[in-house]
């Protein structure tokens, strides 16, 4: 790829963050204990809040017309600051095409500190989340920064869609297929890259991916025949699994074995590169997945990695399912795979 920078800059981001990407997000069971007294239900207008875990907020302003609202933003991934405002720009505005919707326009998170990063650092991340923003079609319109003992940087962003065609997380029904648009094993890679231990192809397999917009998202959310959706990244393919399982009041099969990885990721798995955020996942939701002892640890890992920029998790009619992943590989989402089935019984996720 021409765009793919040194890996080793004279500054290195991630040496001043204690975590990185989506892996900085907190647990799954924290989250739920901290957002179990928050209300929402009392406006009408509210189509989703934050009641199912969904990616993003959406508010009916008409029979035509819904506003989708999200933010998202974290410490560095990666080392270059362009890369790692692409990065975490590209993340951000995926919560609205996870959600059915087009985005509009973002404003920009920004937390730098001041003492140990020069101000060029802070611009040239600005500039990479201005890229990414250009390439999906929206402005910048604003933001806020401050100083921070660790950089952080990411966007809120506003989008639209028709009411009826917002995809969310519930609504997946028995019989339906499920399909993944993007490979995983992101965190993975950023763990062996913090380590120095990433070579150059691996970064750039791992911009590769999380660069590239989930804009496919909005022609979803405009067909029937999907009927959930969802985004892959901070809780890993099983977290957000369970998620759409719960919400939807359905049980998840997924065949591991059918799940696309990043080329290095299973080797690097069983190297020991998994994240902290890997293992706090697995214990907050662990009980909730079924997981067949003949499976290498290595594998538990990967499905729990937490993913930043992460594809999305579809739930479609299983009749459609082959021509719907032929049309998501043709709209650039190459890795795309069925990964298991939507089957009855109680909420939950088994692995085969």
């Amino acid at each position: 790829m021409n765009d793919v920078r040194p890996i080793d800059p004279p500054i290195r981001l991630t040496e001043l963050a204690h975590g990185g990407g989506c892996g900085c997000k907190l647990a799954p069971a924290v989250l739920q204990q901290l957002l179990v007294r928050q209300a929402g239900a009392m406006f009408p207008q509210l189509l989703v809040g934050h009641e199912t875990a969904d990616d993003a907020a959406v508010w009916q302003i008409s029979d035509e017309l819904c506003v989708i609202a999200t933010t998202d933003f974290f410490m560095p991934i990666v080392d270059d600051p362009h890369d790692f405002g692409r990065i975490a720009a590209t993340n951000a505005i995926s919560d609205v095409y996870a959600m059915g919707g087009t985005p509009i326009f973002a404003l920009a998170i920004l937390g730098m500190p001041l003492g140990k990063l020069p101000v060029d650092v802070a611009r040239r991340i600005l500039d990479g989340g201005g890229a990414a923003c250009a390439e999906a079609g929206i402005p910048v319109a604003g933001g806020h920064s401050i100083d921070t003992a660790e950089p952080i940087y990411g966007l809120a962003v506003l989008g639209t869609a028709k009411p009826e065609h917002i995809r969310r997380n519930a609504g997946a029904q028995p019989g339906d297929a499920l399909i993944l648009t993007k490979a995983i094993g992101v965190g993975i890679y950023a763990n062996a890259l913090r380590k120095g231990e990433l070579n150059a192809e691996g970064y750039a397999d791992m911009l590769a991916c999380t660069t590239t917009p989930n804009r496919v998202g909005a022609m979803l959310g405009t067909r029937a025949d999907v009927h959930a959706m969802t985004d892959v990244t901070g809780f890993g393919l099983l977290g957000h699994s369970l998620e759409l399982a719960r919400a939807s009041g359905i049980r998840l099969r997924v065949e591991a074995a059918s799940v696309p990885l990043l080329k290095q990721a299973g080797g690097l798995a069983e190297a020991g590169h998994v994240t902290g955020a890997s293992h706090r996942n697995w214990d907050s939701y662990g009980a909730g997945v079924t997981f067949p002892e003949h499976y290498a640890l290595s594998m538990r890992h990967l499905l729990t990695d937490p993913q930043t920029s992460g594809g999305l998790l579809v739930a479609c009619e299983g009749a459609h399912a082959a021509a719907l992943l032929a049309s998501i590989r043709d709209a650039g989402c190459p890795d795309a795979a069925v990964i298991g089935r939507v089957v009855g019984g109680s909420p939950g996720v088994e692995i085969i």
